[in-house]
């Protein structure tokens, strides 16, 4: 019986694979939001009823997907973390950051699913969160690390905003200063936002040198969560 059950579950892994490796290509051809299980279902020569047995729902399908691609995103900049944990806080902070757009140029679509114009009808369930915060978590450990280290260099959050920042810090970033929750909040917006006017063309006849300019713009984000610059040899 277990060798009966291990062929099933491998089948139905592939299966699973192939479902979602179709739905990837559909994302690329029509977007998210002409996503139908009929197409895929269609396109890998089954009846809809079968496909409705791995994924109830548009949604599930959905769901899966961009659970798949905050996964991928999030090792990627998991990785570069890893492989800078003994380097200064900054040059941490900046291979992440080149980790995240490296990924994002090689999976434009999956970007967009993630971050690009959200899907009508379709909520996010609580499944994404965890998964979605990968990046972010990264980039918190690199700020956390450089305040229990050679420290932060933040301006004082102002009176009228200091309840939020607190709020902020306790929620998703405890044992940093308030200073530091705002200002990571703007800093992973505004690598977002770069990342994004790449890749959907906002940069074009703007800024040429994208790499360059990718990498001045990610070093002023690490100077605005207070990172420290190393002195000058």
């Amino acid at each position: 019986m277990s060798t009966v059950r291990g062929a099933r579950e491998r089948a139905r892994t592939e299966i699973t694979a192939a479902i979602k490796d179709e739905a990837r290509r559909r994302l690329a051809a029509e977007g998210a939001a002409k996503l139908s299980l009929r197409a895929v279902a269609r396109e890998l020569g089954m009846v809809s009823s079968a496909l409705y047995r791995y994924f109830p729902s548009r949604d599930d399908l959905l769901t899966a997907l961009i659970v798949d691609a905050y996964d991928s995103l999030g090792a990627a900049a998991e990785a570069a973390h890893a492989r800078t944990a003994t380097a200064p806080p900054r040059e941490r902070w900046l291979a992440v950051c080149r980790a995240v757009r490296t990924w994002a140029l090689a999976h434009p679509h999956e970007y967009a699913l993630i971050y690009g114009s959200p899907v009508p009808g379709y909520a996010a369930p609580e499944s994404t969160v965890v998964p979605a915060s990968r990046v972010g978590n990264a980039l918190i450990a690199i700020v956390r690390a450089a305040y229990e280290g050679p420290g932060l260099a933040l301006p004082p959050v102002a009176p009228v905003l200091r309840p939020e920042a607190e709020r902020m810090a306790a929620d998703f970033a405890p044992g940093l200063p308030a200073e530091a929750a705002p200002a990571l909040v703007v800093a992973w917006a505004q690598l977002v936002g770069l990342i994004s006017f790449e890749l959907f063309g906002q940069f074009h006849r703007v800024v040429e040198e994208r790499e360059l300019f990718f990498e001045h713009a990610a070093g002023r984000l690490a100077y605005e969560v207070g990172l420290p610059v190393p002195p000058a040899p």
